[in-house]
């Protein structure tokens, strides 16, 4: 599964229709979303497909058309989702209507090239799960244990200090979390 961390956008023409496509992170979906509607009032559709991971580590996946004949918009968009395993992102496609209709079979085909296009510009990153460990010390290696996290390019969430030990809650990858624990022994 791969992931990405910023918004990436990519404009597509199609026999004079214009497709404007965001790739963003999901927690900015529906901020921008509601940007995209107030940005573009004279824009003939806004369809979006997302994917992301829930809690129980299930891909949960939608998509619409808005407005477009079913499954010939939101859906090409998802299957280009799929295709790269995105997750915890979406795509929004601004459309705006050139005067040449394009069919069903033209707008599965540039919905999914506007899709394509944006996700060819991302940079995507392979996704890692990360899990909250706390990590406890005395007051003497506070220093040193700090250097580790930096050297581990761990950011800590959180630090208490207790009566005779310090506890830095951090969310890490496993992968980074047995590295820390190689260097700390």
């Amino acid at each position: 599964m791969n992931i990405i961390n910023s918004i990436f956008t990519e404009e597509t023409e199609v026999k004079k229709s214009k497709f404007i496509s965001f790739l963003v992170p999901i927690n900015e979906f529906k901020n921008l979303r509601e940007e995209l509607k107030n940005k573009h009032p004279k824009a003939n559709h806004i369809v979006y497909a997302y994917r992301e991971l829930n809690q129980f580590n299930q891909v949960v996946e939608n998509s619409s058309d808005d407005g477009e004949p079913k499954g010939a918009a939101g859906v090409p968009t998802l299957n280009h989702l799929r295709g790269k395993e995105l997750i915890n992102c979406a795509i929004i496609t601004v459309r705006y209507f050139g005067g040449i209709k394009l069919g069903v079979g033209g707008m599965v085909r540039a919905y999914g090239l506007a899709a394509k296009n944006v996700i060819d510009k991302a940079e995507i990153t392979p996704y890692e799960k990360l899990i909250e460990e706390s990590i406890m010390a005395t007051y003497k290696q506070q220093r040193q244990i700090e250097y580790y996290l930096k050297e581990c390019d761990i950011e800590p969430i959180e630090r208490v200090f207790l009566n005779d030990k310090v506890v830095w809650k951090v969310l890490v990858s496993q992968q980074k979390l047995q590295r820390l624990k190689k260097l700390m022994v």
